[in-house]
C-alpha cells in the first residue's frame, strides 16, 4: 500500500487548490523525494536560459514553476518534510554559478 503522495501545487496560481494536482503515490519517502525533486529539476529546465543568473532563474521559478509536497498517508513514516523553494535554491546556485 502506497505510504506518501507527491502533490503539486501551481507557484503562478498561489493557494489555488483549483490548480493542484496529484503526482503519483509511493511506498517509500525516498521515491517520493525523488518525485519532488524530478518536477523541481523540469520546472527549472523550463525557466533556464543561457546567461541567466542564479536569482533570476530562482525568482522565474517561484513566479511560473511547480511546487511539489509530500502528503503522509495512514501508515507512513512522518518525516517526509519536503520544501521545493529551499530545493530550487540550491539548484539554481548549481545551475547558474552563485554562492
Amino acid at each position: 500500500m502506497p505510504r506518501y503522495k507527491v502533490l503539486v501545487d501551481d507557484n503562478f496560481h498561489y493557494q489555488s487548490s483549483e490548480e493542484r494536482r496529484e503526482a503519483g503515490t509511493y511506498e517509500s519517502l525516498e521515491e517520493a523525494l525523488a518525485a519532488c525533486r524530478a518536477i523541481v529539476d523540469r520546472s527549472l529546465a523550463e525557466e533556464h536560459r543561457p546567461g541567466i543568473s542564479a536569482e533570476a532563474l530562482l525568482d522565474r521559478y517561484r513566479s511560473f514553476g511547480e511546487d511539489p509536497f509530500i502528503e503522509v498517508l495512514d501508515g507512513a513514516d512522518e518525516a517526509a518534510a519536503f520544501s521545493a523553494w529551499d530545493y530550487a535554491e540550491e539548484r539554481c546556485r548549481a545551475l547558474c554559478g552563485g554562492a
